[in-house]
């Protein structure tokens, strides 16, 4: 099976997201959360495996790297898409984040 490049896009100059700050872009009808964990970068999808409500504009706990469901309270991993806590069991998926020049972009398959 080969794998093919997915779509890059770009999220913001890096200066409009410090550390502890998130940012939700949407691109091809997707969400798509940009967490800043203390100078570490992640992307998950902006919907809980649970019960496809919105994640992202959960609560932020950026020093764990967690967002917490704001409908049911399953705390999510940012690093893996993971969930950490019930009710949700499946992960979210999460995409390839990177710094290029002074702008954060992210890859979308």
């Amino acid at each position: 099976m080969t794998e093919t490049a997915g779509t890059k896009i770009s999220v913001c100059p890096t200066a409009e997201l410090g550390a502890g700050e998130r940012r939700l872009v949407e691109f091809d009808g997707r969400k798509i959360g940009v967490f800043n964990c203390d100078g570490v970068l992640y992307a998950i999808e902006d919907r809980c495996s649970h019960d496809d409500g919105p994640l992202a504009e959960g609560e932020f706990d950026p020093a764990a790297c967690t967002v917490e469901c704001p409908r049911h309270g399953s705390l999510f991993d940012l690093t893996t898409g993971r969930p950490k806590t019930l009710p949700a069991f499946q992960p979210v998926q999460t995409f390839p984040v990177a710094v290029e020049g002074d702008t954060i972009t992210l890859e979308v398959s």
